[in-house]
């Protein structure tokens, strides 16, 4: 009979606790050696997975397409000039083996080459332990997306200089050895901003940059932007003036806070003070003082709720927005939407329990809302791409001559028949061996085409169990 104390004995290492300071450090180096090792043979993998997949194994489909947009596979460059293509369906298996998103396992495979066949002396350190394979793999990255694309040659002369490096590089030695390649191989092109004889005034560095895609938990984002001094010093002087009012008011924020508030007031032509008097109610779209809606708040945000014993709705504090699936509180909804002059529209709920159906092909909109709301990402194993800006996919799919020839739709317009797929992998499921079928409402099975399976569902992917290896026996399940 096995007890508790023999199954905590097996599952954690007895020696562990008796390592002294010296040998806690020696043991640790020597899983630190061993995790490099393993790091260089999945680069050695990922090559050799590219080797099976060549542009030759594509059989001429590269230049076909498809009406409906979604092209077959083609050939594609995910290392720098002088590496081989690959075949670009065989990236999904890889990273959904190793359960990493298909990008991910992209620039996996995008990196062994670069190493492999531009940057040889690398390549050789990692296999013999003198650099490990994350080092390594920087220094690929860089070499790959340089702006211009650097020669076999360039690439040498940094793989030299790398190695004789080797373990020692940082990020700021790596951009002066690619700075010093551009100009050593001249790649670079002329900088026209560098010197006013060569045309400086023709170049606007003028720019208002928002990163939208970088919402911070906090309901932030990153703005970065040159403006004319005039411009700026006039923004300047009007976010200290808002920051001064707010803090007239009574706002308790700090400065920093007051400001960036004043800038939002400024992009909503200083609705939160509401400064503009009250006239009589204008055209579509705008506010009664006849100014147009200055903020329109389209949120798409999912919070718990139970009825009180008085018939009330009570939401939770805390619930999830689908952009970015991030973090957000109830009191900070309120916020965003509670300035004056915004215009908030209310959406219905939808019962995603519900089996929606549709005669025909075309997807109604209240159908793909359904859908996006249910799976609010690629459903692909351990994709990530947001639902909204993914193709409607039939599981099944829908035979266009069923309705002429008087057969059974073996694929309806039917929320159970229905997911979101980003267009890469939508192309993957239509013209390759990969399928997957929905087992419940937003649960989803894949199996690939070496037959590993998958299975995603709201709460993630998982991989289930691998395929036998092929001539052995099946065994027989109680």
């Amino acid at each position: 009979m096995t007890t508790t104390s023999d199954l905590r004995s097996s599952t954690s290492s007895p020696l562990v606790e008796d390592l002294d300071a010296s040998g806690i450090l020696t043991s640790i180096r020597a899983a630190r050696a061993t995790e490099d090792a393993a790091a260089a043979r999945q680069l050695a993998l990922a090559a050799a997975w590219a080797d099976l997949h060549p542009p030759e194994s594509l059989h001429g489909a590269a230049s076909f397409t498809t009406a409906g947009g979604l092209g077959r596979e083609h050939e594609e460059p995910i290392a720098g000039p002088g590496c081989p293509l690959v075949a670009e369906f065989c990236v999904a298996e890889l990273g959904s083996v190793l359960g990493i998103t298909t990008t991910a396992a992209k620039k996996l495979i995008g990196h062994a080459l670069e190493l492999r066949h531009r940057l040889p002396r690398l390549w050789s350190q990692v296999h013999t332990g003198a650099v490990p394979a994350w080092r390594a793999r920087l220094v690929a990255e860089t070499t790959i997306h340089c702006s211009p694309s650097l020669t076999l040659e360039a690439a040498g002369w940094i793989d030299a200089q790398v190695a004789a490096v080797a373990g020692k590089i940082g990020p700021a030695q790596l951009d002066r050895l690619v700075t010093e390649t551009l100009k050593r191989f001249d790649l670079a092109a002329p900088d026209p901003a560098a010197d006013p004889e060569d045309g400086w005034q023709h170049v606007d560095p003028r720019h208002a940059t928002i990163d939208t895609h970088d919402v911070h938990y906090a309901g932030t984002l990153h703005l970065d932007a040159d403006i004319d001094l005039a411009d700026g010093l006039d923004l300047d002087r009007a976010l200290a003036h808002g920051a001064a009012v707010q803090k007239a008011l009574g706002s308790d924020l700090s400065l920093d806070a007051r400001r960036a508030k004043a800038l939002g007031d400024l992009a909503r032509t200083q609705t939160a003070l509401d400064l503009f008097s009250q006239g009589n109610a204008g055209p579509a779209g705008s506010t009664g003082d006849g100014l147009p809606v200055a903020r329109e708040v389209v949120l798409h945000a999912h919070f718990d709720a139970h009825l009180t014993a008085d018939g009330q709705t009570v939401f939770g504090p805390t619930g999830r927005l689908e952009n970015g699936q991030r973090l957000a509180l109830l009191d900070q909804l309120r916020s965003w939407c509670t300035d004056t002059r915004t215009k908030i529209t209310i959406k219905p709920v939808i019962d995603l329990t519900q089996h929606l159906t549709a005669p025909g092909y075309a997807i109604p909109d209240r159908i793909r809302e359904h859908v996006l709301l249910r799976d609010t990402t690629c459903v692909f194993p351990w994709c990530t791409r947001p639902a909204r800006g993914c193709d409607i996919d039939h599981i099944t799919a829908y035979d266009h001559q069923a309705d002429t020839e008087h057969t059974p739709q073996p694929g309806p317009t039917d929320t159970r028949n229905l997911a979101a797929l980003c267009r890469f992998h939508h192309r993957l499921k239509t013209h390759t061996a990969w399928r997957y079928e929905m087992t419940e409402p937003g649960t989803f099975v894949w199996t690939s085409a070496h037959s590993h399976r998958f299975v995603r569902d709201r709460d993630g992917s998982t991989a289930l169990d691998p395929p036998e290896p092929p001539g052995l026996p099946r065994p027989r399940r109680p």
